[in-house]
């Protein structure tokens, strides 16, 4: 399809267009398409379910949508291993482990998008992220059009963050992923609601209840209202940092971590800079969750971009804190690191 408008393929419901839209249905399809667009030199972007992008301007190349489909389940006496293609829809996946009595997961429900996207981000939310599952990733080199598979190690996972992120930016198309379920599952409770729970009884069916009822009732549907669900990565600083905010802001939210850094919550720091519903133009900050950007309606990408850039200000003229964003910025001819 030529001249093809971008808005149903992307969460925010931009009103951007590519050059050319095609769609894989087969890994085979999807490593034909790419190595052809990349050995043309032509502009390419690769794409799941559209939640993590914000679309600048019209992309003057090819956009290529990842509907492969797949899964496939190695029994072992310790653990279920899963061989899952990029394009399966995450939270279907996550169900499915449930319906067939794989728990693992759970934490992870109703996170958008496709698993190809899961490692590139290394997803996560209620104490868990994709790093602690993952077994391995396979993905097209396409300099050399060969298929590479790296173990998790390999995959250099950090907190939303990957070396698919860094040196193999631009570089690489997921291809599959290879996840790895404990038979002796254990709770994962440290997080909000979670807390409640009793961990000698809690099941896996209720983690994700809860999980999809407290994420349903913050984060707007993207059909109703166009989000990339969280846009700002919560920041992580020193000790002395979270104690020096703390002794000024009492209320202030933080989670200790292994290394003896903070994690600050960064939707507590943007409703407390009184960025909460927070308006310009079209696009604004969810009058529920303050980490979500919502598109009001006719929103360009350029409108969220300019909102981001003033939360991150202010919040940062407030704490001395700078947030960082979670999608990528997509301009004519691919994603770019910063517009500011």
């Amino acid at each position: 399809m030529s001249n093809t408008s971008l808005k149903p393929y992307n969460t925010f419901a931009i009103e951007q267009s590519c050059r050319e839209l095609k769609v894989a249905h087969t890994r085979q399809q999807l490593i034909h398409m790419a190595l052809a667009c990349y050995q043309q030199q032509s502009p390419l972007l690769v794409i799941g379910g559209g939640s993590n992008l914000v679309l600048l301007q019209d992309f003057l190349g090819t956009v290529i949508k990842i509907e492969t489909q797949g899964i496939e389940v190695l029994e072992t006496v310790e653990a279920y291993h899963l061989t899952v293609a990029a394009g399966v829809n995450w939270h279907e996946l996550v169900k499915h482990t449930l319906d067939v009595k794989m728990p693992g997961l759970e934490n992870l429900a109703l996170i958008p998008g496709t698993v190809g996207a899961a490692p590139i981000q290394n997803i996560g939310a209620y104490g868990k992220e994709f790093c602690d599952v993952c077994e391995w990733v396979e993905y097209l080199d396409l300099d050399s059009g060969q298929l590479i598979k790296l173990s998790a190690e390999q995959c250099q996972f950090d907190y939303r963050d990957s070396i698919f992120k860094q040196e193999l930016d631009n570089k690489a198309i997921i291809i599959s992923v290879g996840i790895k379920l404990e038979k002796r599952w254990q709770p994962v409770l440290d997080y909000g609601p979670l807390q409640a729970f009793d961990t000698a009884q809690v099941e896996a069916e209720q983690i994700f209840d809860c999980v999809c009822q407290v994420r349903s009732s913050k984060l707007p549907d993207p059909k109703e209202l166009g989000n990339a669900g969280s846009f700002f990565k919560n920041p992580i600083v020193e000790a002395a940092v979270y104690h020096e905010l703390a002794r000024q802001f009492s209320s202030i939210v933080g989670y200790a971590l292994d290394d003896g850094r903070v994690k600050l919550a960064a939707g507590w720091l943007i409703e407390h800079a009184g960025l909460k519903g927070t308006r310009l133009g079209a696009a604004g900050i969810h009058k529920k969750q303050a980490l979500v950007i919502v598109n009001l309606g006719g929103a360009s990408g350029e409108d969220i971009a300019a909102l981001a850039k003033h939360v991150i200000l202010t919040v940062e003229d407030k704490f001395g804190v700078r947030l960082e964003i979670e999608p990528r910025l997509v301009a004519n001819h691919g994603v770019i690191a910063s517009i500011w």
